[in-house]
């Protein structure tokens, strides 16, 4: 898969990816760093990568102005651990559901309950 890791997130997430086989993104590797969130949605979008953020309102209120998207990843306010763990059981989750996470998440967000247990959802 392909994803965008928000500067308000570690830059190891998008290192950890990697080392996973996905292609992973941060601000701090890629010289975007404090860069408007619209301009980051813009860049994402053009680049086909799925969002991963714990800036959750400000991420679906520009998404809910594009026709379509590659989707996002909503984290809670967590420790980077327990993130990095949130991340792992979305991807777990999108490969029990297609074999073509990045298909399946276009237009889409995934969410988390209170047990940090990941859902997929239509974002508007």
């Amino acid at each position: 898969m392909r994803f965008f890791i928000d500067e308000c997130l570690s830059p190891l997430f998008a290192q950890r990816l990697w080392k996973l086989g996905h292609d992973a993104v941060h601000p701090l590797h890629i010289g975007r760093r404090g860069q408007r969130d619209d301009t980051i949605r813009d860049i994402y979008i053009a680049d086909d990568r799925v969002i991963v953020t714990a800036n959750n309102i400000d991420f679906r209120s520009l998404l809910s102005r594009e026709p379509i998207h590659p989707g996002l990843i909503a984290l809670p306010q967590v420790d980077r651990e327990t993130g990095w763990q949130m991340i792992l059981s979305a991807l777990a989750y999108l490969e029990m559901l297609s074999d073509d996470p990045m298909r399946l998440m276009a237009g889409k967000g995934i969410e988390y309950d209170t047990a940090g247990k990941p859902s997929l959802k239509p974002l508007p």
